[in-house]
């Protein structure tokens, strides 16, 4: 499965990551940690919150954190 985040606006990435900071997670190393029993513990989390974690997660590993939060898929996407 690709990772698409147009689905997703700023304002849901925003949410997400202010649930995740009221969870105690503030670094990339404790984001890539979670898993998904540890997710479920994050308070009011949705399956939309999940897969937004998901890609939060791909991004990091491959360096694009700053162009996902921005809408883009990298730094060359022409859209």
């Amino acid at each position: 499965m690709s990772v698409n985040n147009s689905n997703f606006t700023t304002t849901q990435k925003t949410k997400v990551l202010t649930k995740l900071f009221e969870a105690g997670i503030n670094t990339e190393k404790e984001l890539l940690a979670l898993n998904l029993q540890s997710i479920l513990q994050i308070k009011n989390i949705t399956i939309q919150d999940m897969s937004i974690i998901t890609e939060l997660q791909t991004y990091i590993k491959s360096n694009k954190l700053y162009s996902y939060l921005g809408g883009k898929k990298n730094d060359t996407d022409n859209e």
